[in-house]
C-alpha cells in the first residue's frame, strides 16, 4: 500500500524495514521520497511469509533490492520465533547487500502507533507500552516524545502485571497502548487506568517505517553482525502444572 510522501526533512535513501515480533507481520519501504507498507498475519506463518511479502512490496514500489542502503528490523522484545525470523532475514539481506542494519525497539513501534493515532498532535506525549508476553506476564516500556523525538524513560522489561501496576500506579502514563490491555487490562488498572487514553492499532508497518527513517537520520546504523534479538525471557514455555497454576491465579 503506497503512503503519502514523507516530510521534506526525511531522507530519500532507500530503506527496508521489517518486524515479526508480534502476531502481525509488518514491512515498510522508503525509496525516492515515497513510502510503501504492508501489514499481514505473522506468528507461526511469518517465517514462510516474510520474504515473499518483501519481494512483493519491492515489486510494487519498482525498487531493486540492490538499491537499498540499510535494513531496519524489529529487534524485540517479542515472540521468540518471530524475533529469530526478523533478525535472521535482516542480517541475511544486509550481509548479501553489504549494507548496515537499523535495530528498532519493538515496543517503540507501538508508542509511535499511539502517537499517530492522536487526532490532535501534542508537543509532549507520555506513552506506556504493555504487550502480552504470554505466561501471565507483560513486556513493558515507557517513552516520551518531545519536539518530534522519542526518549526512552523506562527500558523494555519483562514484568509481572501486579508488579508493573504497583510501579506505575503513582504516575501512570497519559497514553497506554499494546496488546496486554485487552488480555490483562484488569490486572493493570492503576498502571493503565481506564480514564487514560488507550490505543490499540494494527498498522505497525507505518510506524515501523517512520522509526526506520528516524534511526537512519540519527546515525543509528550498525554492522549486520549486530542484527541481534532482544530476548527478555530465557524460558519460553510453561509446564502443564505451571499453566494450571497460572489459570487458577488469574481466576482468583
Amino acid at each position: 500500500m503506497p503512503l503519502p510522501p514523507p516530510s521534506s526533512t526525511s531522507s530519500a535513501v532507500p530503506l527496508l524495514a521489517l518486524d515479526t515480533s508480534t502476531e502481525r507481520l509488518a514491512i515498510a519501504l522508503q525509496a525516492g521520497g515515497r513510502g510503501w507498507v504492508a501489514n499481514g498475519e505473522g506468528g507461526a506463518a511469518a517465517s514462510a511469509a516474510l520474504l515473499p511479502a518483501v519481494e512483493a512490496l519491492l515489486a510494487e514500489a519498482g525498487c531493486a533490492l540492490k538499491s537499498l542502503a540499510a535494513i531496519a528490523f524489529g529487534r524485540g522484545p517479542g515472540a521468540f520465533t518471530g524475533l529469530r525470523t526478523s533478525c535472521a532475514v535482516a542480517q541475511g539481506l544486509a550481509f548479501g547487500l553489504g549494507v548496515p542494519v537499523l535495530p528498532i525497539d519493538s515496543l517503540l513501534i507501538v508508542a509511535e502507533q499511539a502517537c499517530r493515532a492522536q487526532a490532535v498532535p501534542e508537543p509532549v506525549l507520555d506513552v506506556g507500552v504493555v504487550m502480552d508476553a504470554r505466561m501471565g506476564e507483560v513486556y513493558a516500556g515507557r517513552y516520551i516524545r518531545r519536539d518530534g523525538r522519542w526518549a526512552e524513560v523506562q527500558a523494555p522489561g519483562l514484568w509481572d502485571p501486579a508488579a508493573l501496576d504497583a510501579a506505575w500506579a503513582a504516575s501512570p502514563p497519559a497514553i497506554s497502548a499494546g496488546s496486554a490491555l485487552a488480555v490483562l487490562g484488569d490486572a493493570l488498572r492503576a498502571a493503565c487506568p481506564v480514564g487514560g487514553r488507550r490505543v490499540v492499532d494494527d498498522d505497525r508497518a507505518t510506524a515501523l517505517g517512520a522509526l526506520a527513517l528516524q534511526a537512519w537520520a540519527a546515525g543509528a546504523a550498525v554492522d549486520a553482525a549486530r542484527a541481534l534479538p532482544l530476548y527478555l525471557r530465557d524460558k519460553v514455555a510453561q509446564t502443564t502444572a505451571e499453566r494450571q497454576a497460572a489459570r487458577a491465579a488469574m481466576a482468583t
